[in-house]
């Protein structure tokens, strides 16, 4: 069997091909760069749009598909911004009415998690999953993926970009920070937030941004504001670690490309014996490939959708899906 997934949560439309095998045949990603500030959604849904059927076709040709051997279209319902999955539904539907196929809605948080297991071999982890608009701690249990520690306000990866848009770095952020970062040499205190298994970032980022126009030093301040939100990161899942007993530990989502967090988290790992597993940052990004492979997943494992029940979920929590093929 053969499945088309297409990605459209936020600033990425995508679109993956994958066989029931694990292969995965074809991954093309289109990302909407916004002119200034952060990700508008209508803007980014207007792009996704606009190069839906420039990213089906270069998919396919990248496969050496026609459309007809396509089995299985899948797409990510969410979570996401809700022009952006809308128009997601809509390709997705129109691809699946028009091939006459099955399609089935993915939770895309589940399918990074997926993708990792997949390409990684990872057997059952516990997955700190980071990116502009998620960051939690998830392991599997009893049927469903359960959240083991979220956010409380923003995720890290927006906590990185609000940051760095308000003292004048370009977008993306994380990577701007991370860059600064390796030059800064002096910790500058600032507030680390974790209650309980939960963690906050927007005081974190509010403060690091009044030491900078305080008159701080910008690297210093990119270097301090990695180290205490990625202590809070690594605290809060060595935590669900110990109390998980499992002996695997998985970092993925946009955030994953980030080095001194690989580190932290492959030092916090080894501590405790568990085996660390990071995927090809092309998958830890959002990519219509991790789609593709859950959607087949579920299908494959008796998931059944009519065309009416394609609705999409812009609050689509990871412990609210079913895992019928665990």
């Amino acid at each position: 069997m053969i499945c088309l997934g297409i990605e459209g949560t936020a600033h990425t439309f995508g679109i993956g091909i994958v066989d029931s095998r694990g292969n995965i045949l074809a991954n093309v990603t289109k990302t909407y760069l916004p002119k200034q500030g952060g990700i508008h959604p209508r803007e980014a849904a207007q792009f996704h749009a606009a190069n839906a059927k420039t990213a089906l076709v270069e998919a396919l040709k990248s496969a050496k598909l026609k459309a007809r051997d396509i089995d299985l279209v899948a797409f990510s319902a969410g979570p996401g911004l809700g022009p952006c999955l809308r128009t997601a539904a809509t390709a997705a539907r129109a691809l699946a009415c028009w091939l006459d196929v099955p399609i089935i809605s993915v939770n895309h948080c589940i399918a990074h998690i997926e993708i990792g297991r997949l390409i990684e071999g990872a057997k059952d982890p516990v997955t700190l999953y980071v990116s502009g608009g998620n960051t939690q701690v998830i392991a599997f249990d009893a049927g469903r993926y359960r959240v083991f520690g979220e956010t409380l306000d923003i995720p890290i990866g927006n906590c990185l970009d609000v940051f760095a848009r308000e003292v004048g770095l370009p977008h993306p952020g994380g990577p701007q920070v991370e860059r600064l970062a390796r030059e800064g040499e002096n910790y500058i205190p600032l507030p680390y937030v974790v209650k309980g298994m939960d963690l906050s970032f927007s005081g974190l980022m509010t403060e690091a941004v009044r030491k900078y126009k305080d008159g701080a030093d910008l690297r210093d301040i990119c270097f301090s504001l990695q180290e205490t939100a990625f202590a809070a990161l690594v605290e809060v899942t060595e935590r669900a670690l110990a109390h998980t007993e499992k002996r695997e530990v998985m970092l993925t989502g946009g955030v994953a490309a980030n080095q001194r967090l690989r580190e932290m988290m492959r030092l916090m790992a080894e501590e405790h014996g568990a085996r660390f597993y990071v995927p090809p940052r092309e998958f830890c990004q959002d990519c219509g490939a991790n789609i593709a492979w859950t959607g087949l997943l579920a299908y494959t494992h008796g998931a059944r959708q009519r065309l009416e029940e394609t609705v999409v979920r812009q609050r689509w929590r990871t412990d609210e899906v079913d895992i019928l093929w665990r």
